[in-house]
């Protein structure tokens, strides 16, 4: 999601700012030590970043939900509550790294629910369970995303359990507080977050003030 959705439409807007600076872009959704793997900075979702990283919040939470394509529902029907999803065919998440499935985790009004489900389909790639439910497959439960809602407009997909999709932390870039944050990397937040980045990487500009540690709040 940090890619199609933050990274990737900016880079050509970068590059015409700062030709000069090589964007070295490492794409690995396991859980990295960046440190360790000597990266300037990462992203994650905030719910997963460790306790001694300064992040910088690049989109706001997000909401999680179920889909189904009418093929799928026409097949198999609705669910109409969380206990019912064990009576379906879903489609599953992989961790990258640890390797373990993903237990849906649904909220209504505090009411929290945890499930482990099963289904014709397990990945560690979004592209790969989008178009699973595209496809009729089963029941993916996925982050709020332009292409889902794209989909659902077009009736490829329609949302289920509406009333049970819980918001969760959403994407922020992180490096270790242990270091000063680079010119070029600043710059680079500045450009994702669509704030001016202008030639100039030794001038400090006031996105700075976006940064926060992790834990203290919302920047």
């Amino acid at each position: 999601m940090a890619v199609r959705k933050v990274i990737a439409p900016r880079l050509g807007r970068f590059h015409a700012a700062h030709p000069d600076v090589v964007l070295d872009i490492v794409i690995d959704d396991g859980l990295t030590d960046i440190v360790a793997g000597r990266f300037d900075a990462g992203i994650r979702v905030g719910e997963r970043l460790e306790k001694d990283m300064i992040a910088v919040r690049l989109t706001p939470d997000v909401e999680m939900f179920a889909v189904a394509s009418p093929d799928y529902l026409s097949r198999h029907g609705e669910p109409k509550t969380p206990a019912e999803l064990h009576n379906h065919v879903c489609i599953n998440w992989r961790f990258p790294g640890s390797g373990n499935l993903y237990r849906w985790q649904l909220d209504k009004k505090g009411n929290k629910i945890e499930l482990s489900v099963t289904g014709a389909l397990i990945s560690n790639h979004e592209d790969l369970v989008f178009e699973g439910a595209l496809q009729g497959l089963g029941i993916l439960y996925a982050h709020d995303d332009d292409r889902i809602h794209e989909a659902i407009a077009r009736g490829q997909l329609k949302r289920l359990l509406a009333a049970w999709s819980p918001t969760v932390p959403g994407l922020f870039l992180y490096y270790s507080n242990r270091r000063h944050a680079q010119p070029a990397l600043r710059a680079f937040i500045d450009c994702l977050l669509d704030r001016d980045t202008r030639p100039g990487l030794g001038q400090r500009r006031s996105s700075d003030s976006s940064r926060q540690r992790r834990g203290t709040g919302q920047p």
